[in-house]
């Protein structure tokens, strides 16, 4: 009986490992949502940006505004590169914080299994002992009726 409360003990202790990792698993997916926005934001902002640069070519402009325009889009360019690592590193870190996750339940799921498994083991020896003590029972009777 002692053991089987060590083995809920050490349940708990899991259910709360993973109750942890549930909750940096859905940080770092919100982590890497807002990057991924931010992303996708300077990737318009390039497109616009090419786009006006095409037509300000196709129109009659001066060459302070097309340098103007090159400008911005190394700009965002840069933005980019440096973002692109960002995503690259809140992909990673969702990636371990959802290994650490699955690798929680995997180990929460043993002790379920376990402590699952000592219920009927020791369901299973109540059984057998109650069966042994009806036995003796039946012997003792069987014994008392002959001897009369």
């Amino acid at each position: 009986m002692a053991n089987m409360v060590v083995m809920s003990k050490i349940l708990t202790i899991r259910e709360k490992e993973k109750k942890d990792a549930q909750h940096a698993y859905q940080l770092s997916i919100n982590q890497f949502e807002r990057i991924g926005t931010k992303m996708y934001e300077l990737l318009r902002k390039k497109e616009v940006a090419e786009q006006a640069y095409e037509e300000s070519l196709q129109a009659s402009t001066n060459i302070t505004s097309i340098q103007e325009h090159m400008e911005y889009m190394e700009f965002i360019n840069k933005q980019i590169n440096n973002l692109q690592q960002a995503v690259q590193q809140a992909r990673t870190e969702m990636e371990a914080k959802q290994s650490k996750l699955t690798n929680a339940h995997v180990e929460m799921k043993k002790f379920e299994k376990l402590i699952e498994y000592r219920n009927i083991d020791q369901a299973n020896q109540e059984k057998r002992l109650e069966n042994a003590q009806m036995d003796e029972i039946s012997v003792q009777q069987f014994l008392s009726y002959q001897n009369r």
